[in-house]
């Protein structure tokens, strides 16, 4: 028996298909080709700023241990379920699949983390399958052994979470999906906090159910695959479920933020966590966005809490100049009218300046307050009538409508890579390396 990584990504498009769901039918296919699966399915979500992303921008890696004489054969199964299932058709889909015998070298660790943080090149995958002996197999133009490779090398030794997801039959996709909603607010009450991000708690919307063409019908995040898998039990779907499966993933871990030194390091596409000082007051722009500049010694960016951010975008609107924050998100490149941009997932407010504002002064005499008399010329009292050029506006501190403290979006609007509040605290520090006995089916 050999130790065999299988990576694979690019499968689905805009129209149709799912890369997990690839990674679903192979679970089966596999077990039965007499591999012994030693972690559950890695769903690694990749930096979800490239512009060439389906949706999630996520990898599939089965971990296997397999016959030495049936490698082939299984390299085999997973290059044709690959074929028969992603959408060829489709321009921008490029499937890649890659298979890492033994160990992950710690240079394609480190190939990992750049492609969740950042973006990477066709040659530097090429270079590392050569390196590694690695086999490899791309369709079209192949972009897909990119996450392939990506998802061998994210481990997920540290910080993770779980989701059960479960798939529609055939007729049923296209389809609304059919999951009863009070059944979702029992599990979330049964199961939460070891779930998280079932129901938007600001609007009450199920959130476990996705609104694209794929055969997802449903999927419940979480801290353990216990309680992913307890979920499914209480969820009740209205509709046939083809399969599910229990994947282990980055998801909800910020493994996608990466701390610069200052604005001036900021790069387009990168997810970026940055610190500057609110630079000009907030506006509102159409469609309810808050957009507001922030700034150190090195230059300048504009930070943007868009409507559906919900309780984010109400701290950015009650920002002033002056206050210190780090901004966390993604970076939009500039375009005609619109500077480059981060878009804010999370708002962290390290100090908050004084607000002060400027009011008439009392009259020394009666102590009601003065009225000015015109510019430059002092103020009167309304009431008994003294006059005074001498007097002049009072300072006083307003207090603010914000503290101190870090915000996060709505999790109706939260990237699948964005950690919720909720698991501040929960936070991995390795795996446990053993697994559940029911986390597929069929």
């Amino acid at each position: 028996m050999i130790q065999l990584h299988i990576g694979f990504d690019d499968t689905d498009s805009p129209r149709m298909g799912c890369t997990t769901y690839v990674a679903a039918l192979l679970v089966e296919r596999l077990l039965g080709l007499g591999v012994s699966f030693t972690d559950y399915p890695n769903l690694i979500r990749l930096n979800p700023n490239v512009p060439w992303k389906t949706r999630g921008n996520g990898a599939l890696c089965l971990r296997v241990r397999c016959p030495e004489e049936r490698v082939e054969e299984v390299m085999e199964a997973v290059v044709d379920t690959i074929e028969e299932n992603a959408d060829l058709g489709y321009a921008g889909t490029d499937p890649g699949a890659v298979f890492l015998p033994h160990h992950v070298p710690p240079e394609v660790q480190a190939f990992a983390r750049r492609t969740i943080q950042g973006m990477v090149e066709m040659r530097e995958a090429l270079r590392l399958l050569k390196a590694f002996e690695c086999e490899a197999v791309g369709f079209k133009g192949g972009r897909g052994v990119i996450g392939g490779l990506a998802a061998i090398g994210e481990l997920l030794d540290w910080d993770h979470t779980f989701e059960a997801l479960a798939y529609r039959t055939p007729g049923n996709r296209g389809t609304p999906r059919r999951v009863s909603a009070p059944s979702v607010l029992e599990m979330e009450k049964e199961t939460a906090p070891l779930t998280f991000n079932s129901v938007d708690p600001e609007t009450g919307r199920v959130l476990i159910t996705p609104r694209g063409p794929d055969p997802v019908l449903l999927g419940v995040r979480g801290e353990t695959a216990e309680a992913v898998r307890r979920a499914l039990t209480v969820v009740r779907p209205l509709e046939e479920v083809e399969r599910w499966v229990v994947f282990r993933t980055n998801q909800g871990t910020d493994a996608h933020l990466r701390p610069v030194e200052s604005i001036g390091g900021v790069r387009p596409f990168q997810p970026v966590v940055v610190k500057g000082v609110v630079d000009e007051g907030p506006r509102v722009i159409p469609g309810g966005h808050v957009i507001f500049p922030i700034r150190d010694e090195t230059g300048r960016v504009d930070c943007a809490a868009y409507e559906p951010t919900g309780t984010l975008r109400k701290i950015a609107g009650g920002l002033i100049v002056g206050d210190l924050v780090e901004a966390c998100g993604g970076v939009r490149p500039p375009s005609s009218g619109r500077p480059t941009t981060v878009n804010l997932e999370k708002l962290r407010i390290l100090k908050l300046a004084r607000k002060v504002t400027l009011r008439n002064p009392p009259c020394p005499k009666c102590g009601r307050r003065t009225e000015s008399m015109g510019r430059g010329q002092g103020f009167r009292c309304g009431k008994c009538g003294l006059r005074s050029p001498r007097l002049r506006k009072v300072a006083l501190e307003a207090p603010r409508e914000v503290r101190e403290g870090l915000y996060v979006t709505a999790p109706r609007s939260q990237r699948h890579l964005t950690k919720p509040l909720c698991r501040y605290g929960r936070e991995k520090s390795r795996s446990s390396g053993k697994m559940i006995r029911e986390w597929h089916f069929p």
